[in-house]
Formats: structure tokens, C-alpha cells, sequence
């Protein structure tokens, strides 16, 4: 006998409890103790949800049906969805299978002192320079060169494609309260939402072979603090500064080329830093839903318990982490610098 089979006599209910069982398929759980055939253990006082209420009246829904349910409704808008979005991100497909095969088509002789040049023109500092240089050269001496420009390419793509995207939308917040207001628990939900459920509805809507699946859950997972950052960057501006541009007839596009975004620069500096940072972390993740780079050796590791491998691609994001770190950051403090003098 059932905890609550005396609510529902109660109640009357007997009738309408009498109707048909859930339709739902068993969960993994429910198969197992079925076929042991032990009675499972409760509390003495079960709270009432719907699995424990079905155990007294078979026409309370259980929660499986519940989850049986969402899914089929995902499952319908299935085909509606991937009309409207496979043409939209189809483009990204494309950027990142182009990025990738670039990084790997360059010569190792010609990339890396490209990418020296780069961190000494974005930092001009001599030791991130240096640092860069030996990071990268140490990754392709334990032969996870290829592993680390593929990883390096989609971080590149995903990042760019989160900055133009990120800074308009920061920009379009930081003019209109109502626009603000809409926006923000958008940001609230992508920032709070674990990683591993950002995979769950695209692996349903796009193929684990394309792309774009582990594009748009980085580009979603990242975008977020370049967007924040450019807002409140703007909205910090001195109002006296905007006062005077306003005195001096400016438009309202030169104002924000010309006084608003360069004084709000170090914010969407920031921004970007926190936004590659973001893209690494995803990066990583991403590897479950067939993205290429240092992750893949990571899940290896873990799956085969191949602790050597895990432990070198490990150390391989470590370095890019860092040399992304220090380079991003060593352009905001020349920034803030220019800012100073000027």
C-alpha cells in the first residue's frame, strides 16, 4: 500500500485514479530495480511529488512524462528551428573550418614568429614576448604544436565573432534604460548557466560533425562580459566630458567615437580579456561535442586514464591561457597609459 492511497480515498478519487499508466519508457533506475525485484525504501514521510503520488493514483503524471514531454516538444520545433538557423549560422561553420585550416596550413617557421610579432605589437613588453615565444616553442617541442594552433584558431573566431557582436549590443544597452533592462536577465541566464547545458539543445538541433555546434555555445558562454563591460564602460563616462562635446555641437556619432568609446576603452579592454578567457574555458568543454585542439587530449586522458597525456595537454591550455592572459592585459595597461596622457 501506498503512502497517500488514503488522500485520494479521501478524496474520492478512486475513479479517476483508476485511469491508464504512465506511457513514458522506464528510466535506467526504474529498469534496474524492476528487474532486481527489491522493493525500494522510502522515508516514513515521502514528500509529494508526482512520482511518489503516482505510486497512489496511476492518472498523476510521473515525472518522467514530464521529461518525456519537453522533449518532444523540442523534438517538434525540431525542424521549424533548423530552417530559420541553419542558413543564419551556416557562416560560422565556415569561418571556423577556414581558421582552422589556415592555422595548420602556415608553416610552424612562419606562424610562430607571426605570432611573436603579434604579442610584441599588441604588448610591447619583452618579457611577455619572450614568454610567448618559449610557451610556444615548448608546445611544439612535446608535439602538441597542431593541437594548440587549432585550439588557438577557434578562440580566434569565437572571440572576434563575440567582440563585433558584444560591443554594438553594449553600446545599444548603454543608451537605452528599456533596452538595459531587457537585455540584462538575457546575461543573467547565459552567465549563470552551467557550461555542459549549453550543449544539451544544440547537439539536438545540429550535428555533432558541423562546426557551428561548438561555435555558438562558445560565442554564447563568452559574449557575455564584453557586452556588460561596454555597457557600463560607456555609461562611466564623465557627463561633464559629454557636456562639452555637446557645447561643441557634436553629433551624436561623434560623440561616441570620438569622446565616449575611447575614454570607456579600458572597460571593453577588460571586456575582451574576460571574454578570451571564456572562450579557453569553453574550448575545452567543447571537446565532448567533437571541437578540435588541446581538449581532445584532455578528454583522452580522462576516458582512457592516460594520465601523461591529460597532464601535458593540460599544462599546453595552462601556457595558452596565460600567454592569451598576458598579452590581452598588457594591451589594456598601454591603453590606460594612453589614456593617462592624453
Amino acid at each position: 500500500m501506498a503512502f497517500y492511497d488514503g488522500l485520494f480515498e479521501a478524496l474520492g478519487l478512486e475513479d479517476w485514479c483508476g485511469g491508464d499508466a504512465s506511457s513514458a519508457p522506464l528510466s535506467m533506475a526504474d529498469l534496474l530495480a524492476q528487474n532486481s525485484g527489491d522493493e525500494a525504501t522510502g522515508p516514513i514521510f515521502p514528500f509529494p511529488s508526482l512520482d511518489n503520488l503516482n505510486e497512489s493514483c496511476a492518472a498523476v503524471s510521473q515525472t518522467r512524462d514530464l521529461t518525456k514531454g519537453i522533449e518532444d516538444s523540442f523534438l517538434a520545433a525540431k525542424p521549424a528551428l533548423q530552417t530559420v538557423l541553419d542558413p543564419v549560422t551556416q557562416p560560422l561553420s565556415w569561418l571556423l573550418d577556414g581558421a582552422l585550416w589556415t592555422f595548420n596550413a602556415i608553416p610552424w617557421w612562419i606562424m610562430i614568429p607571426l605570432l611573436v610579432v603579434v604579442s610584441w605589437y599588441a604588448s610591447r613588453s619583452k618579457g611577455v614576448t619572450i614568454f610567448v615565444a618559449v610557451s610556444i616553442l615548448l608546445m611544439a617541442f612535446v608535439d602538441h604544436y597542431d593541437v594548440a594552433m587549432q585550439t588557438l584558431s577557434i578562440i580566434f573566431v569565437c572571440t572576434s565573432i563575440s567582440v563585433l557582436i558584444g560591443v554594438p549590443v553594449g553600446i545599444a544597452m548603454s543608451k537605452s534604460d528599456r533596452l538595459q533592462r531587457a537585455i540584462v536577465p538575457v546575461l543573467d541566464l547565459l552567465q549563470t548557466l552551467p557550461t555542459f547545458v549549453y550543449l544539451i539543445p544544440l547537439i539536438f538541433l545540429f550535428s555533432v560533425t558541423e562546426s557551428k555546434l561548438y561555435g555558438i555555445a562558445i560565442i554564447l558562454y563568452a559574449i557575455v562580459p564584453v557586452i556588460r563591460l561596454t555597457d557600463l564602460g560607456i555609461r562611466l563616462v564623465d557627463q561633464d566630458v559629454v557636456e562639452a562635446a555637446n557645447a561643441f555641437g557634436m553629433t551624436s556619432r561623434q560623440k561616441l567615437t570620438g569622446v565616449e568609446l575611447p575614454l570607456a576603452l579600458p572597460n571593453i579592454m577588460a571586456g575582451v580579456n574576460q571574454t578570451i578567457m571564456m572562450s579557453l574555458a569553453m574550448v575545452v568543454i567543447a571537446s565532448l561535442v567533437s571541437a578540435p585542439g588541446l581538449g581532445v587530449n584532455v578528454l583522452r586522458g580522462i576516458r582512457n586514464l592516460e594520465l601523461g597525456v591529460g597532464i601535458v595537454a593540460g599544462i599546453g591550455i595552462v601556457l595558452l591561457a596565460v600567454i592569451l592572459d598576458r598579452v590581452s592585459k598588457a594591451a589594456l595597461s598601454r591603453v590606460d597609459m594612453t589614456n593617462m596622457k592624453h
